[in-house]
């Protein structure tokens, strides 16, 4: 079997409070997340770019949407990983890990969002 794409397709973090977890993550990351309630949940969908790397995803929040800080990590792309913790902390958030060498692989710095969710930053310089 040949594959031919990236296996992560879609990621979802929970939130209680939506437009505190949306203007967190859009401060963090200098991006606008569009709302859209699908059913009885509502979302806000991360940016995506046709034709680059990566996976998209959402916060969700809605019944059996439970923010936390075991289980799942998703990484986010972050070229500057001590300006985007910086942003983090202004919006509430908290530092976890500040960046630190993966080896060959670049950088990483870890924090909790303003819902509870442990997230990672991710740079390759």
């Amino acid at each position: 079997m040949t594959v031919e794409h990236n296996l992560v397709g879609w990621f979802e973090i929970p939130v209680t409070d939506m437009a505190r977890a949306k203007g967190f993550y859009e401060h963090v990351f200098e991006v606008e997340l569009q709302e859209h309630p699908m059913g009885p949940n509502l979302m806000a969908w991360f940016p995506t770019w046709e034709g680059k790397i990566g996976a998209t995803g959402t916060l969700i929040k809605g019944e059996g949407y439970v923010p936390s800080a075991e289980g799942t990590l998703v990484y986010f792309t972050a070229p500057d990983i001590e300006a985007a913790l910086a942003r983090a902390e202004e919006k509430g958030g908290r530092i976890l890990a500040p960046r630190f060498s993966i080896g060959e692989y670049g950088f990483v710095g870890l924090l909790l969002d303003t819902e509870g969710n442990r997230i990672a930053l991710h740079s390759r310089v």
